[in-house]
């Protein structure tokens, strides 16, 4: 069973992270922000753990990351008040476990001898996991220094957790883009260091892991005329 889902991992991963990035253009944004963000994050940690699981202890972390993203998540449908201690450990949970999915695709995506569309999805699911690795950065320095990047909404409308999300995740992945249109600034010197990151680690991949891929698949159509 695992091991037939695990031949289409890289498809299963890169829908959800898709869903997770557009959701709200096709659902009301109140309803995407509170409940059906946190489901799709869910099952993206799921499709991560799939796509670990011939990695044993990598596999384990994963599920430690969605046992525990699950029981925080039903503690606040059940109207339990959010701790802050408790949300900077999920942060620190999802990044490092999207950290060990990044490597891992890359590592996959590299030691593929023939590039067909399982390894384009995962390219793609590689290139966005830095994005959201980027977005749990910012969020982690805004919910820890409030005020560190200026031009958020919240910043005076008083609006929720979801809209502040929403907005550090537009943030991180213009960034890692390197479009940088300049709506939201990072002020503070550690917000400024993650946007340094977040602009390096894209274009290092793009430069790097994208090149290799371009490099074997011109080498398979060479060989195969």
């Amino acid at each position: 069973m695992i091991a037939r889902w695990y031949h289409r991992r890289f498809e299963i991963f890169l829908a959800t992270q898709v869903a997770i990035l557009f959701g709200s253009l096709v659902v009301p944004a109140a309803f995407f922000e509170t409940v059906l963000e946190p489901v799709l994050f869910l099952l993206n940690l799921a499709a991560g753990v799939l796509l670990l699981s011939r990695k044993p202890p990598m596999m384990w972390f994963g599920i430690a990351v969605l046992a525990l993203s699950t029981l925080i998540f039903a503690l606040s449908a059940s109207g339990e008040p959010d701790s802050e201690g408790l949300g900077l450990v999920r942060m620190a949970g999802y990044f490092s476990f999207y950290l060990l999915v990044a490597v891992e695709i890359i590592k996959q995506v590299w030691r593929a001898k023939k590039v067909g569309r399982n390894v384009i999805y995962g390219l793609t699911s590689g290139y966005i996991c830095l994005g959201l690795i980027g977005f749990f950065i910012c969020l982690s320095i805004e919910l820890v220094h409030p005020g560190s990047f200026q031009g958020l909404v919240a910043e005076n409308s008083g609006t929720s957790t979801g809209a502040l999300t929403e907005q550090l995740m537009y943030f991180s992945f213009i960034t890692l883009m390197t479009i940088g249109y300049g709506d939201i600034l990072p002020i503070t010197a550690l917000a400024q260091k993650a946007a340094m990151f977040i602009g390096l680690a894209g274009q290092f991949y793009l430069v790097i892991i994208t090149a290799v891929v371009v490099g074997k698949f011109l080498q398979q159509r060479t060989e195969a005329q």
